[in-house]
């Protein structure tokens, strides 16, 4: 296809694009039609975007942003970025679908937090992002929207579940984007597109609304095609609030602040493979290479893994007992419309007993322990974000990697959930790609709270590979 003449335009940072807004150098009605040009060719190809207004209406909106920026009324960080929603968040004026053709027609009737905060700080919104039905699946498609395509290669998966978000990110069809993460949903996706996916440290971002909001699992976190722009965004997305009685008091500010740090003598695990998971080859060359960049920072990298007993069992009872309590009635009367790995899990989940949860959350308990005992003599580790590259758009999910055996939907996600259980906050940041030129990320997970620690490592790393600014060749 040919270039719509506007990448410089799309493929500009949002930091950058907000000091230019701010300053009156270009106008969001300009940043709107450069966005929505390359939507509107590159988007049927992609499915990333869906539930779209009109381009009247978003140029309408647009505009709207000139007449307050121009009559000196005080705007938000974000003033007049595009800007498309997952999915899976509530948002006034869009279809919340859930990716499943039971909620086709459901439309909120109040913002999320994090819906209400992008709208403060002053995003135009245009749309949603596209999910795997219930964001269940780091492959995303469903039967509302169809499948998301991966820009680098659209006969493969962009991931998920804010897949639809890593591949608007990567194709330049918007600046910006919000996702959740519960086994990888926004590190996998990452990966997947080479742009960041940052999963936050529990409690940093407000769910609400959200059933259970002390269980933990779930965060919801930035997107950027870059470490800055993704921190950019988690300033508006993080700090406390009253409807969100598991998110902690913080102070998001200094997320937008430069992220430069020294690492000299910081020291790093290095555990590609977790101690043993399964890992495909290809995965596995481009993250060796990578270390030698870690200590060309001045990072001491040595050979180590956390031990993590119990990770699979304790992600994926608790997982399977929430999914239970949340969409066991749908199964029950909507069985004929949700596919079938959402029925194994939420029939699974059904299955667990008050002491097989109790035995999860006490094992839960120490494994976080020891995860701390473990980042005492290291302030960062490092491995894997997927087990396996971008697969083929028309499958479910992979059953093996090289020559194992996954056995259920999620077992090919590990190297992500088992990172979920330890409640720290991690980041994918391209690392590189296979000979076929499909991406690979590398993640970095730091200490509790330490988000803002995470963020300045990737920073480094991002700024010594330069990889993320290598773009697919259909843009």
């Amino acid at each position: 296809m040919e270039p719509d003449g506007h990448e410089d335009l799309c493929f500009a940072s949002a930091r950058e694009l907000t000091v230019s807004l701010r300053r009156r150098e270009i106008s969001a009605r300009e940043v709107m039609a450069g966005h929505l040009a390359r939507i509107e060719r590159l988007n049927p190809r992609l499915n990333a975007i869906v539930a779209k207004l009109d381009d009247h209406a978003c140029l309408a909106l647009a505009d709207a942003a000139d007449r307050r920026l121009a009559s000196g009324e005080p705007v938000g960080p974000l003033h007049g970025l595009p800007f498309a929603f997952k999915d899976l968040e509530a948002a006034v004026g869009f279809p919340m679908t859930l990716g499943s053709p039971i909620l086709r027609a459901f439309m909120p009737m109040e913002d999320s937090v994090v819906v209400e905060r992008l709208r403060n700080a002053g995003v135009i919104p245009i749309g949603k992002t596209n999910v795997p039905e219930f964001g269940m699946g780091s492959h995303t498609y469903n039967e509302v929207y169809g499948a998301t395509r991966n820009p680098y290669d659209v006969t493969k998966s962009a991931g998920g579940s804010s897949g639809g978000a890593g591949a608007a990110l990567a194709a330049g069809l918007l600046p910006l984007a919000d996702g959740s993460d519960y086994g990888g949903s926004l590190r996998n996706p990452g990966n997947f597109n080479n742009v960041v996916g940052f999963r936050p440290t529990v409690g940093l971002v407000p769910l609400a609304p959200h059933p259970f909001p002390f269980v933990g699992f779930m965060v919801k976190g930035p997107m950027g095609r870059s470490v800055g722009d993704a921190a950019l965004l988690l300033s508006v997305m993080a700090g406390a609030d009253g409807r969100d009685p598991g998110c902690y008091p913080s102070d998001p500010r200094p997320f937008a602040n430069p992220l430069e740090r020294d690492l000299r003598d910081v020291r790093v695990a290095w555990s590609p493979d977790l101690g043993g998971l399964p890992l495909d080859r290809r995965v596995r060359a481009v993250l060796e290479t990578q270390r030698a960049t870690f200590e060309s920072l001045g990072c001491i990298v040595e050979e180590a893994y956390p031990e993590l007993p119990g990770a699979d069992e304790i992600f994926l009872d608790l997982r399977m007992w929430m999914s239970h309590n949340r969409l066991g009635f749908l199964v029950d009367n909507y069985r004929e419309q949700m596919k079938p790995e959402a029925i194994w899990e939420v029939e699974q989940g059904g299955r667990l007993s008050g002491a097989d949860i109790s035995r999860a959350m006490a094992r839960h308990a120490e494994l976080i322990e020891r995860m701390r005992r473990f980042l005492e003599r290291y302030e960062f580790f490092v491995c894997a974000v997927n087990q396996v590259p971008p697969f083929d758009v028309t499958i479910d999910w992979p059953k093996t990697i090289e020559g194992v055996a996954m056995e259920h939907y999620l077992a090919w996600m590990r190297s992500a959930y088992w990172i979920t259980t330890t409640f720290c906050p991690a980041i994918s940041v391209p690392a590189g790609f296979t000979p076929e030129g499909l991406p690979v990320g590398i993640q970095i997970v730091g200490r509790h709270r330490d988000d803002l620690g995470v963020l300045r490592i990737a920073h480094a790393f991002e700024q010594a590979t330069g990889v993320g600014r290598r773009r697919p060749s259909l843009v």
